[in-house]
């Protein structure tokens, strides 16, 4: 008598669908990792600051591989972008020296006139 009370509990415990399908915890780890994965995505979006170039009012210039051949020039002026690709023909060339920019150690830069006269 005591052994069927006993396996009728042991029954009963193991009757409740969670507790018999060892992959019902599968599913939750699924969801937790799509939760970090989201996450991640927009912790990158605002570090890279892109809210700030879908805005249609923003404007500003992004300068990619500055001083080398392959230079790159992006110009976002409101929806219009404008891509310069430096060459002889753009931004090269004949031209004067004006002075020097030093950056100092804290940061700073200051300019310095070719001729000693501002």
């Amino acid at each position: 008598m005591r052994s069927r009370r006993l396996s009728r509990r042991r029954k009963g415990l193991l009757d409740q669908e969670s507790e018999s399908n060892p992959l019902s915890g599968v599913a939750n780890l699924f969801d937790v990792a799509m939760v970090f994965a989201v996450a991640l995505l927009i912790a990158l979006v605002m570090s890279y600051h892109l809210p700030e170039m879908l805005d249609p009012d923003a404007s500003f210039t992004v300068v990619k591989n500055p001083g080398e051949p392959g230079m790159k020039i992006i110009v976002k002026d409101g929806v219009t972008i404008e891509v310069m690709n430096m060459t002889e023909n753009i931004a090269g060339g004949a031209g004067e020296e004006l002075g020097t920019a030093y950056k100092l150690a804290n940061g700073k830069v200051i300019y310095v006139p070719a001729n000693g006269t501002e």
